[in-house]
């Protein structure tokens, strides 16, 4: 995968788009990765919902991988 997330300013978000990115570079398929980045969303936001976990894990991927930009994303209030 190869993105810097470095500029990722959200430790959740920057430990799922990592976690995804490794995931798949070890041939894990693209749901058991997605599954298992919003369970570590989870962890990191035991407040939230699995709904609210799917959608903001689903839009960083998206974001980061998928499109690869670098811009800002909508998440978490965590900073």
């Amino acid at each position: 995968m190869g993105n810097d997330t470095s500029r990722i300013a959200r430790r959740c978000e920057r430990a799922v788009i990592t976690a995804y990115g490794d995931l798949r570079a070890l041939g894990t398929n693209d749901m058991a990765a997605f599954q298992a980045c919003t369970t570590l969303y989870r962890i990191h936001h035991p407040e939230a919902s699995e709904t609210e976990a799917r959608r903001l894990v689903a839009e960083w991927i998206d974001h980061h991988i998928t499109r690869a930009e670098s811009g800002p994303t909508a998440g978490c209030a965590c900073g």
